[in-house]
Formats: C-alpha cells, structure tokens, sequence
C-alpha cells in the first residue's frame, strides 16, 4: 500500500524520488508528498497534495524543491482522513522528517508523553508520532541513528521509516520492522525504496533489510544494524527488472491489457514445469522431491483473491485424496490450531508483501509444518525469501490494483502443485499425462475465452443501474463466483455477493426480483443437473439470469430475462480458470459504465503492507 522512496547524491534527487513514486502508484494510495534537505540553505523543504502523484509533480513546478538528500511517499490512509495535513513526510519542529509505512500500535500512549514534553501535534496521524519521538531523542543523544535506534526500540507495530534531518545532511537512516524495505546500491549515491521497481531507472543492484534492521545510508556505502544495534552485512542481489514503466499499449486501462495477457502468462508460467506429459518437480526446487515424498496434508493461507485461488486448490488436491484446509491469514495468526503431522503450509500472494500472510507464515514456523512453499509473483520479495520452497507465477508485473493475471497464474501453480501431490496419492501415469495436456491446452482456451469481450461489453449495460448482483457455483466453481463477485464489488462499487448455487433455498433467494442480476458458472461437470435445478428455483421468482456455460451444455433456460454466453468446450480440469475470464470482463465492462478508476478503485491499494 503505502510507498516509500529516499535517496542521498551529489546530484539533485528531486527527479528520482518523484519517478520513485510513480512506480508505487500501482500499490494504490491517496496522498504524496516530498521533502528535500536543500544545501543551498541547509533547510528541510516539503511539498504534499491529496492524489495522484501527478498533483504533487505539478506543485514541485510551482514551488520548486531540490537538494541532494530527500525522502519522499504515498499514502493509503489508516490513522486519520486523506488530506494535506495527514499526508506524509512529517516533520518535527523543522528539523526531522519521516516517512512511513505501517501502523504504530502504541502511537496513543507515546503521543500522550510527548504532548506532556511539549510537543505539538499537526496531523491525526501515528506517523507524527515517531516524527516528534526521533526528534526528542535526537535533542538528548546528538546523533541521528541512535535516535533512531532508541526510537525503534520504543515502537510497538509494524514500519518501514525513511528519516533525515536538517543538522545531519550526510546521512539518510533506514529501518524496517514488519514492512518491506530495500537499499538501492549506486555509485557514489544509495537509495532506499519500498519496492525494487521503484529504483529501477537508477540501479540493479538491491540490498533487502531483514527484520529489525536499520541502516546508515551515506552517498559513498551504507552500514546496516540489526535490532540488537550490532553491526551485520546482508546479500547483495541483483535484479533483472528493466528501468522503462510499463505502458498500457492498445488498451483503454492496465486491467484491461492484463486481462488479454493472461493466455501469454499462463503459458510463461507452465513453461519447463511440464514436459511430455509429467510434470517436473525441480520447479519447486532441486530438493522438493525429498519433501514433496513426505506430505500427507495441505494448509493454504492467504488474503483476497488469492485466498480464493486456495479454496479451488481445495476441491482439487481432496479430489485426488490429499487432504487440504484454506484460511485467511489475518485469521490464521490470531487462532491457536493444531498442526497435522506431515503437513506443507502454502502461502499464497501476488506480491509476497502481504503482511497479514507474511506474519502467518512466520508464525507457521513455530508451529511444526513439514515444510513451506510460496506461491508468489515476486521473486524478490519477502514470502519468497522466508519460505523453504517456490513456486513464481511468472505474471509479470500487475499494475491494475484489482488482480486479474496474477489470480490465473496462481490457480495454474496450484494446478501443478496438485499434480505433484497427485502422483504420491494414486494419481496414475495415465491420469497425470491426461491433466498435462489439459494445462498445456490451457493458453489456447483463454484465448478462445477472450473473444466474448463483445458480447460481454454488451451484457454488461444491464447491471449499469443495479445496486446488488449474485454470484452462484457449485463445487471449484464456487471460488470463482466468489472472485466474480469482488472483482465487481472492487471497480465497479456494486454490493455482488456469492454463493454455492445449493444454499439460494436457505437464504439468498430472498433477494432475488427483477432487479437482481444472478450470475452463474455453468461447466460441464458432473453437478450441472443440480445446478440447472437451483436456476429454475431463480427463474420462478422474476430474477433476470446472466449465464456462462460450457458450449456442450444445454441450459434448457433460454428465453425472457435469461442471457446465455458460451464458452466453448473447456476441460473440467481447468474450467476454473478459463471461466474466471468472463467474470473479469463483466467487472470491467460494468466499471467503465459506473465510471469509476478502473486501475486504482477507491480505498484499495495493490500490496496491503499493513495489518
């Protein structure tokens, strides 16, 4: 969510902060802001404007700020309303700035000692806190990493800081407890970022802080300590993400143009992971074959959509016997839970910064798994370097904030995951080489499932002036209506909610009239005749029906207030997958008749860094 970027150099860092921030617009925020320490004065200069980043770059030409150290950040509002005063940096009696993610836990009793010390608060934000707190510590000690260190120590939460100070003009300190942070290592200048992308245009090179860590950056090197304050080196890595911004070509939006990628990067992500018909296992790792031998259970968490790409992997691994549980981590944590023996914890996230699954997964540590596999689109990100194996997905990187490519890589990750299963649970040679065809089919089935986007441009000026819409599925299709659902609530702000098509007749049917739209998967499977039942019980209530169906499967519902969309003839194994393709496009149809900001919705950021 929030986004952090600083950098210290003989040059003028003003472009390089607000080209930094540009990059984070896609984690989704509602405020920039800027503050440069200007050696021509030896002042601290801020700028900030409520959204997008192009307002703050508008007020950085009238107002122009420079110098040769700056932090600068984006904001998705926790603590306090998104307005001028509450965006960041803050800045304590004009000698402190900071920048943030995360949230202080303890802000409120810390804000109440430094009231009672003399302190003035501008904003409602916890933020402010840790601003006046260094401060007050940078009075006593004279020096500002160990009043940053002494600071640290005093914070209970979650953060990333980014601080400078007026009387310090050599040094930017770093630290990261919770939330991600990164060094970008240059030539006689460093940075610090949130995000390596944001630092692409400027180095390769990337230095991850560890939990706990804080760094001393200067424009020759950095130092990093640890939370004990003793000295500690960490790896230098080197990535392959290139400087240019990535653009929307031919499309109207970023979610768009992800939406018809989705046949390239499935195809990228089932590269050399599959081979005349096997699977090939070193995709997990040259010592995943070892543990794989030993799973006799699954636990998948993860947040949103991808806690729906778990709950489809459910119905898949307990088809082929392995038994599977799906939580959502932000629950996971907090719940004491018994542990199976043998059993893999799966972690799922597009962004492998999400700190609600992050934590689950270090707390999955204590709590005696066989072993730890992520699921994650980011190879160089926190989920991937804390678990034991990986899985990429290979999406390439998603600007739209509602996830669309990312989703259908995961679900063909887990697709391979159950094959890997499979195989040490009765799936047969003949069976595993039958479901390997089917993924290798997969990219050509999308392709095919693209081209109802007309059709489906059309259908969607019937939900234009709803308020509320049903989702149904039975079996793996019932997640997917689940995603269908919040990709719609997500851009378009129409309340959808989903349901297994068998629950209508204990509740939901309530709703149905004339004005609620009821969508619903029709594959062909072997729970169509009940399914084709519970829209028949839809139908007699004067619900309008919006159907996508398998092109084998005969609805026998044709007629008023029934729109029927055919597929094509998918295989049962992936028609998950190439269903979630309608749904998607249905959202986004509908969002550009509401008008809304399809790529950045309201109130959601991309990577949810915080609790």
């Amino acid at each position: 969510m929030c986004g952090i970027v600083g950098a210290i150099a003989e040059r003028n860092v003003t472009p390089i902060l607000l080209e930094g921030l540009r990059r984070l617009e896609y984690r989704g925020y509602d405020s920039a802001g800027i503050v440069t320490l200007d050696s021509r004065d030896d002042q601290l200069h801020r700028l900030r404007a409520v959204g997008k980043v192009q307002a703050l770059a508008d007020r950085v030409r009238q107002e122009p700020v420079r110098g040769p150290l700056g932090i600068a950040h984006t904001r998705w509002a926790t603590h306090g309303e998104p307005c001028e005063r509450n965006a960041h940096p803050h800045i304590s009696n004009q000698s402190v700035a900071v920048v943030h993610n995360g949230i202080i836990e303890n802000y409120r009793e810390l804000k109440e000692e430094l009231i009672a010390a003399g302190y003035r608060f501008e904003s409602e934000t916890d933020t402010e806190v840790v601003a006046h707190l260094i401060d007050q510590q940078m009075r006593q000690c004279g020096d500002l990493l160990t009043a940053v260190q002494r600071s640290a120590a005093r914070l209970t939460g979650a953060y990333s800081l980014g601080v400078i100070c007026r009387q310090d003009p050599e040094r930017l300190i770093a630290a990261r407890a919770g939330s991600p942070l990164v060094l970008g290592v240059g030539i006689e200048e460093h940075f610090i970022a949130s995000d390596v992308f944001a630092l692409a245009p400027v180095t390769q090179t990337f230095v991850f802080l560890e939990e706990g860590d804080i760094a001393e950056v200067r424009r020759e090197g950095y130092t990093i300590y640890d939370r004990a304050g003793q000295l500690v080196e960490r790896p230098v890595s080197y990535t392959a993400q290139q400087g240019g911004m990535v653009g929307k070509g031919e499309y109207r939006h970023f979610m768009l143009k992800e939406i018809f990628e989705q046949p390239v990067v499935a195809a990228d992500t089932l590269e050399g992971r599959i081979s005349q018909g096997r699977l090939l296992e070193d995709s997990f790792g040259p010592e995943a074959g070892a543990l794989l031998d030993q799973v006799r259970g699954v636990h998948i968490v993860a947040c949103g959509t991808s806690y729906h790409a778990g709950l489809v992997a459910r119905y898949w691994l307990e088809n082929l016997g392995v038994p599977c549980s799906v939580e959502v981590a932000s629950e996971y944590r907090y719940r004491r839970g018994v542990t199976p023996p043998d059993t893999l914890f799966v972690s799922i996230s597009q962004s492998g910064e999400t700190a609600d699954t992050l934590a689950a997964l270090r707390a999955a540590k204590e709590r005696g798994y066989l072993a730890t596999l992520a699921i994650c689109n980011v190879a160089e990100s926190s989920l991937v370097r804390e678990s034991a194996m990986t899985l990429l997905t290979r999406a390439g990187r998603e600007i739209g904030v509602a996830s669309t490519k990312a989703f259908t890589t995961q679900l063909v990750a887990l697709r391979l995951l159950t094959l890997a299963l499979g195989r040490r649970h009765g799936l047969s040679d003949s069976d595993e080489a039958a479901l390997a065809r089917d993924l290798e089919r997969l990219p050509k089935v999308l392709e095919e499932a693209l081209t109802l986007n007309g059709a489906i441009e059309r259908l969607a000026e019937h939900f234009a002036e709803k308020h509320h819409a049903l989702f149904l599925g039975r079996g793996p299709q019932y997640p997917i209506a689940m995603e269908g659902a919040l990709k719609l609530k997500e851009i378009s702000y129409i309340h959808a909610e989903a349901y297994p098509a068998g629950e209508l007749k204990h509740g939901p049917l309530a709703l149905v009239d004339a004005d609620m739209p009821v969508v619903c998967i029709l594959p062909k499977d072997g729970l169509l005749e009940k399914v084709l039942s519970n829209l028949q019980e839809v139908r007699a209530r004067g619900g309008e029906l919006f159907l996508f169906a398998d092109r084998e499967v005969d609805t026998h519902l044709s007629g008023v207030n029934t729109h029927v969309l055919s597929l094509g003839a998918v295989p049962e194994s992936i028609a998950p997958i190439v269903f979630t393709i309608p749904l998607q496009l249905l959202a986004y149809h509908v969002a550009i008749l509401k008008g809304t900001d399809v790529d950045q919705p309201r109130n959601l950021a991309k990577s949810v860094t915080v609790e």
